[in-house]
């Protein structure tokens, strides 16, 4: 009665998680999404300041956010002011203001994973050469995931025996290896962390982990991951502390509690460090995060414990014991993991497409599969047990345990990837989001160089259209009368002028509307002197 209780449990978990997800995805890894001035834009004058707009809560890393100058020279003041996923970055207006300028950044999201790139805008003409982009855009590599990996046996190791030691171990059995066990996943725990914290380091400076300073390592202390994976540190030292006793069966009710919120506080810390608290709702997030990670650990480090430090030797009368005991446990572990796998992928994933068309989506099914795999031999074994044939057949229960333990491994491997790979609702936001629909082009006379972008170039909507002239050398140019006329010949719609403001001496702008698709010709004409006049006409495909 009550494993059915857990399983629906379970399942209430997985059916409550999916009407809590919002319409409107909020973005795990932050993704750009807006820049003034628009990426790869030709605007009239240098800007004041850059604004670059991220799809979450962004923390710059100190020096890593710059704006070059056509010469290459840093152009930016000072560090960026930050508010929630915007950065403002101020410039100064260098002393050869046109040409191409880059913006390049790093930035950590709020699931603490490192975001880098850059764009570039131009302010009159574009440069012949732009400045380069920085070259340190490297990550950590393998070590995330593998830190990742070896802090989860450390977790198999660590709750499993314990579990076990203190629910159904024999009396007169010795402890000495779940003792040694407990203890080796608490190391790897360790490890593991100060492996993520290395890692960390060297993609919030973009270089490889052996040219790491003192200093980087500090830095991540300062960030929104350093305390967690501090308090990670400080929980395993607690619950080091507790295991003997508990261990040993010489404790009370007291300690082993306290070991247990001890235990899931150090869970709470790798959701805490990963895409739940970037998710729409981060508490129910986390708390999934945190059931998903205790289910798995109590069901990989049980079987392991049992196959392992348990069955062997052990009395058929025993095994006729602890066997229905720990299958009703693994029952309930198995409900809670794949409930709370299913609302991640829900939360995670966003749109059901993006379980194929996205890297997290694919290697979500790869783990799903192999999971399946798990299931159906954890099924067979649980028929065995109900009818009373397991405690006979030690050799099939643990061949069996140790395909359970192979899947379970690689489960455990995708399972690290995946919490470094952009969850399947952010794909293709960057490209979506950043981009802008226009034209901007630049065309010369002999007399001058006008830029003019039109914007969002649409059929039957106002669009707006800026134009900015300049001398040959780059000189903002006062035009003293400018005609500007709309066409589409092929259609026979002969030229129709439009009219104009002029915001600058050198600036002309208006709004005009496409009433129908076509190659339209746009015409300027820009008289700069009672003498001197030059015309130059460019075509604006709209579709």
């Amino acid at each position: 009665m009550r494993t059915r209780t857990a399983a629906l449990l379970g399942l209430l978990l997985a059916l409550l998680s999916v009407p809590l997800t919002p319409p409107v995805p909020a973005a795990a890894h932050a993704a750009l999404v807006a820049t003034s001035p628009v990426r790869d834009a030709v605007i009239g004058s240098p800007p004041r300041e850059v604004v670059v707009t991220f799809s979450e809560p962004v923390s710059p890393v100190a020096g890593r956010v710059q704006v070059l100058g056509p010469d290459g020279r840093k152009v930016h003041t000072g560090e960026p002011v930050v508010r929630g996923g915007t950065l403002r970055i101020p410039v100064r207006v260098p002393e050869r203001p046109l040409g191409t300028y880059l913006v390049s950044y790093r930035v950590i999201s709020a699931d603490s994973h490192p975001v880098a790139g850059s764009f570039t805008y131009s302010a009159g003409a574009p440069s012949a050469t732009p400045p380069p982009p920085d070259g340190r855009t490297r990550t950590s590599g393998a070590l995330a995931p593998a830190a990742r990996y070896v802090g989860y046996l450390g977790l198999v190791l660590a709750v499993g025996p314990v579990l076990l030691a203190v629910g159904m171990w024999p009396r007169r059995r010795s402890r000495r290896a779940v003792v040694v066990a407990a203890g080796a996943g608490l190391g790897l725990v360790v490890v593991a962390t100060a492996g993520q914290w290395v890692a960390q380091a060297a993609d919030m400076v973009g270089a490889p982990v052996g040219e790491l300073s003192p200093a980087d390592l500090r830095a991540v202390g300062a960030s929104a991951v350093g305390p967690v994976l501090g308090a990670r540190l400080a929980l395993v030292g607690v619950a080091a502390a507790l295991l003997p006793a508990v261990l040993a069966g010489r404790s009370g009710r007291g300690r082993r509690a306290a070991l247990a919120v001890v235990g899931v506080a150090a869970l709470t810390t790798w959701p805490l460090a990963g895409h739940p608290v970037a998710a729409p709702l981060p508490p129910v997030s986390v708390a999934v995060g945190v059931v998903h990670l205790a289910a798995m650990a109590v069901w990989s480090g049980g079987l392991l414990t049992l196959v392992a430090f348990l069955l062997p030797g052990l009395h058929e009368r025993v095994r006729a014991r602890v066997l229905p005991a720990w299958s009703r446990l693994a029952t309930v572990a198995v409900c809670w993991l794949v409930a709370s796998g299913v609302a991640q992928a829900v939360v995670e994933l966003g749109r059901p497409a993006a379980l194929l068309d996205t890297t997290y989506g694919r290697l979500l099914c790869g783990k799903a599969a192999l999971l399946a795999v798990v299931l159906a031999v954890a099924a067979g074994q649980r028929r065995l047990v109900r009818r009373g044939l397991a405690a006979g057949r030690p050799g099939r229960v643990s061949r069996a345990a140790g395909v359970e333990l192979a899947a379970t491994a690689l489960v455990l491997a995708l399972g690290a990837v995946l919490v470094q790979t952009p969850p399947g609702r952010t794909a293709g936001t960057e490209a979506a989001r950043a981009s802008r629909v226009g034209v901007a082009q630049t065309l010369t006379s002999g007399l001058y160089t006008l830029q003019f972008d039109v914007y969002p170039v649409r059929v039957g909507t106002p669009n707006s259209l800026h134009a900015y002239v300049y001398t040959p050398q780059g000189q903002a140019l006062p035009v003293v009368e400018w005609t500007v006329s709309l066409a589409l010949p092929a259609a026979g719609v002969e030229p129709v002028r439009v009219p104009v403001d002029t915001p600058e001496p050198h600036h002309a702008s208006a709004e005009i509307t496409f009433p129908v698709r076509g190659e339209w010709t746009l015409r300027f004409t820009a008289r700069t002197s009672d003498v001197d006049q030059a015309t130059v006409t460019a075509t604006v495909p709209v579709g």
